[in-house]
Parts: structure tokens; C-alpha cells; sequence
């Protein structure tokens, strides 16, 4: 599968459906996120991982109404309905979504539901969908993270706009727990931040680090910085097994802990092209699954 699928279907007949099919990758949580000593200074860094949401939109220009499947997924369908709206197309349609990522853990599933669904409903109404188009309808829904570049970005999540395309990153696993339950992320970003000036100024350097990480393709700085913005983070979302994870890291020669800031999960960071890579994830599931009782493994995009 192509990492941001975008996939056209043409032009139907009069009385036949258009159909438009998409994707959006997820990320794991975030490489790092705080605020910046600046206006609007929420921002977020993204780690782009192999799960998506994959959205198809059926046109049906002789139905009355839209609908969505499953029927929880209501942002997709009122975004469905706004780029309806302006293409000025009058009838109704089924979107269908169908995801590979975790609700409310971090893993940007909600991000991927509706770039997925943008790009799907653009392909079937034959509309033009550029990233900024679509951060334009997203901005009036919820924070959003940056899912709609083929890249490492810095975003602002908060206003859903691009900061900067960093690049791309070495493949790394991901071997991942779950502390449980989940997090609205309306919810979360409407939490008052506790960060001070000197806090800001901490962020702002970690951005600088991490800016200058991918483009050396350092994965060890990105470990570092990683792991850092988790602790930061532990004043707005603490998670009980983060300094755990963190030693977890440390005994089996991890780069860093990575975690979903406005979510449930951790991550320990393995360098996938090392020799003993296999070794080091087989140590760490084993002493993931003992701290936490579940364990998955993620595997980070590369967009070379």
C-alpha cells in the first residue's frame, strides 16, 4: 500500500454512483509536543507509522441523505457533509471507513478517519483536495494531527496548520503498551497547559534538536528528544509506566521512549537496521508484556 493513498476513480455516467477511494496513514503518538514561547505556540512533531484508515465514498445523486459506517464515526460525516456542500453537489452517499489504528490511544485515528475521508469524497465529486484545502475544513472540526504530508512534520495541531516538513526517518520499531482507556482529544487540547516560560523555551530547543536529528537521519537524538518531550508531558498526562518503560529502554539499548501525549500509549524506539535488532524487541516485548500485560509492535513509515 502507498503510504498516503490517493486514488482517483473518474467520472461516472448520468444515474450511475461515483466512487472515491483514499488513505491516511496514523502516527505513533508524537516524537515530541508542547508549546512554543509564541503566539498559537501549540505544536507537535509527528512519528508516521504502517497503520491507516482507509475511506470509500459511494455518490448517490438520488438519495436524500449521507451516511457513514460505522455509524459512531460522526466527524467524518460532517465533514463529508461540508466539502458536499461547497462542491455545491446535491444528492446523498455512504462513506465506509475501515481502520487499522486504535481509537483514543494517541495513534491519530481520528486525523486519519478525516483525511482519508476528504481525500475519498474529493476523488468521487472529481473536486481538487490539496493539503491546505483540507486543513481549512479539519481547523473547523478538531485539533488535528499532521497526517497529511509524506513526511516527519512539525504542525500546529491546535490550528491545524503546517509549521515545517522535516523529512524522513530510518525505519524503527515501535514495541508499544497500552496503560488503558482512552482520550477524547477535543477534551484534552481544551485542558489548560501548566507550562512556564522556561518550559516554552525548553520546547523551542527540543524542536531545534529533533529539526536537526532527521535531517542527519540521527535516530539516536530522536530517541533522546522523544523521551525528553515525555517526561515533559507527564505534568499535563502522567502515565505510571513511563519512567519503567523508560529503564526497559535503557537495559535493552533502545533509543527512546515515544508516547501518545494526548493518549494511553508508550513506546520503546529500536533502530530496525541493527544487527541485533531482533534480539533487542524480543527482549523488550518480554519485559513490556510483564510491566503492562499487552504489547504491540508498531513499525515506523520511511518515506524515502
Amino acid at each position: 500500500m502507498t503510504t498516503h493513498a490517493h486514488l482517483l476513480t473518474g467520472a461516472a455516467p448520468p444515474g450511475v454512483a461515483a466512487v472515491g477511494v483514499s488513505a491516511a496513514f496514523g502516527t505513533f503518538g508524537e516524537l515530541l509536543q508542547g508549546v512554543l514561547p509564541e503566539q498559537d505556540g501549540d505544536f507537535l512533531v509527528t512519528l508516521p507509522v504502517a497503520r491507516w484508515a482507509m475511506a470509500r465514498f459511494e455518490l448517490d445523486r438520488g438519495a436524500a441523505e449521507l451516511a457513514v459506517v460505522p455509524p459512531h464515526k460522526k466527524k467524518a460525516l460532517r465533514l463529508t457533509s461540508m466539502i458536499m456542500e461547497d462542491a455545491r453537489r446535491p444528492g446523498g452517499g455512504l462513506l465506509t471507513l475501515d481502520s487499522t489504528l486504535p481509537e483514543g490511544k494517541g495513534l491519530a485515528s481520528s486525523s486519519a478517519d478525516l483525511v482519508a475521508t476528504a481525500r475519498a469524497v474529493a476523488n468521487a465529486l472529481r473536486e481538487p483536495m490539496p493539503p491546505r484545502r483540507i486543513e481549512t475544513y479539519l481547523a473547523r472540526i478538531e485539533p488535528t494531527d499532521g497526517v497529511l504530508y509524506p513526511s516527519v512534520v512539525a504542525f500546529h495541531h491546535r490550528s491545524v496548520r503546517l509549521r515545517a516538513l522535516l523529512g524522513s526517518l530510518p525505519s524503527m520499531a515501535v514495541v508499544s503498551v497500552d496503560e488503558g482507556g482512552s482520550v477524547d482529544t477535543v477534551d484534552f487540547n481544551n485542558i489548560p497547559k501548566p507550562f512556564t516560560a522556561a518550559d516554552k523555551r525548553e520546547y523551542a530547543r527540543l524542536l531545534d534538536r529533533v529539526t536537526g536529528a532527521v535531517a542527519r537521519r540521527d535516530l539516536t537524538e530522536v530517541g533522546r528528544v522523544a523521551t525528553a518531550s515525555a517526561r515533559m508531558n507527564q505534568v499535563l498526562r502522567h502515565k505510571w509506566s513511563l519512567e519503567p518503560m523508560i529503564a526497559i529502554c535503557a537495559d535493552v539499548g533502545g533509543l527512546g521512549v515515544v508516547v501518545g501525549h494526548s493518549g494511553t500509549a508508550l513506546g520503546i524506539l529500536l533502530d530496525t537496521s541493527a544487527p541485533d535488532c531482533h534480539t533487542k524487541l524480543t527482549a523488550a516485548a518480554q519485559r513490556c508484556q510483564e510491566l503492562a500485560g499487552n504489547v504491540t509492535v508498531y513499525r515506523t513509515l520511511s518515506f524515502d
